[in-house]
C-alpha cells in the first residue's frame, strides 16, 4: 500500500483512473483491517466467529464504506490524519450494517441485562473506536456508565426499552411499535417524553447533550 499525505488521498480519489483505481485499492485495504480489528477485538458479540467469518464480514463492510468515504470527501477538512478520518467512517457503516442484520430477530426483551443496562455490544459500540487515545476511552467510559444509571433512574421500563430500540439500536420505529403494541405516534410520544426526562437527568449531572456529543467525535 503506497503512503499518501492528505492532500494526495483526496486528489488520488478522484483522479484519472490509472491514479484513482491504485488509490481506491489501497483505501478499501486500509479501511478492511480498521473494521478487522474493530470486529474482533471491540465486539464481545462476535466473540464465538471464526477469524475466517469476521474477515469476510470486514471485507463486505470495507465494499460500502469505500464508497461512503469517496462520497464524503468534501466533509473531510484535514483535522486528523485522512486515514484515521476514513476509518471512523468504515467503522460506523459496520455498525449500520450489524443493526439491520438485526432487525429479522429483533426482541425488545433481548435489549437489555436483568440490570437494566445497556447490552455490552452496544456499550462497546459507543465508548470506543480502534483510535481512541487511553484517556479519550476512560472519560467516554465513565459517560457511558452515568447514561446507564441515568436510564435506570429517569425512565419507566416501557420508556427505556422504546428509546433504547429506536435510538441505540436504530430499529425503525414501525417495527417498535408492532412490537410493543402501539401506534407509530403513541410511541414518538413515548420517546420524546423518555428523552426530555433523560436530558434533564443528565444535565443536573452536568453532562450536557453538547459536552456528550463533543466527546463521541473526538479522537
Amino acid at each position: 500500500m503506497t503512503e499518501r499525505s492528505n492532500a494526495q488521498w483526496v486528489h488520488d480519489l478522484v483522479a484519472e483512473p490509472e491514479v484513482r483505481d491504485p488509490a481506491i485499492q489501497d483505501l478499501r485495504q486500509r479501511l478492511q483491517r480498521g473494521i478487522y480489528y474493530y470486529l474482533s477485538r471491540e465486539r464481545s458479540d462476535l466473540a464465538d466467529l471464526a477469524s475466517e467469518e469476521i474477515q469476510q464480514m470486514s471485507e463486505d463492510f470495507a465494499q460500502d464504506a469505500t464508497l461512503r468515504v469517496i462520497a464524503n470527501l468534501d466533509s473531510f477538512r484535514g483535522d486528523s490524519r485522512f486515514v484515521t478520518w476514513a476509518t471512523k467512517i468504515a467503522v460506523r457503516v459496520a455498525i449500520s450494517e450489524m443493526r439491520r442484520a438485526r432487525y429479522k430477530d429483533f426482541s425488545l426483551d433481548a435489549l437489555t441485562e436483568n440490570s437494566g443496562d445497556l447490552k455490552p455490544e452496544t456499550t462497546n459500540a459507543m465508548a470506543s473506536t480502534p483510535l481512541d487515545r487511553p484517556e479519550s476511552a476512560l472519560e467516554k467510559q465513565d459517560v457511558l456508565q452515568k447514561i446507564n444509571h441515568a436510564f435506570e433512574d429517569a425512565l419507566t421500563p416501557r420508556q427505556r426499552n422504546a428509546l433504547e430500540a429506536v435510538v441505540l439500536e436504530g430499529v425503525p420505529m414501525d417495527v417498535v411499535a408492532e412490537r410493543m403494541g402501539t401506534n407509530r405516534n403513541a410511541l414518538y410520544k413515548l420517546i420524546h417524553d423518555a428523552r426530555r426526562k433523560l436530558r434533564s437527568h443528565l444535565e443536573a449531572q452536568g453532562l450536557s447533550p453538547d459536552y456528550i456529543m463533543e466527546l463521541f467525535e473526538q479522537n
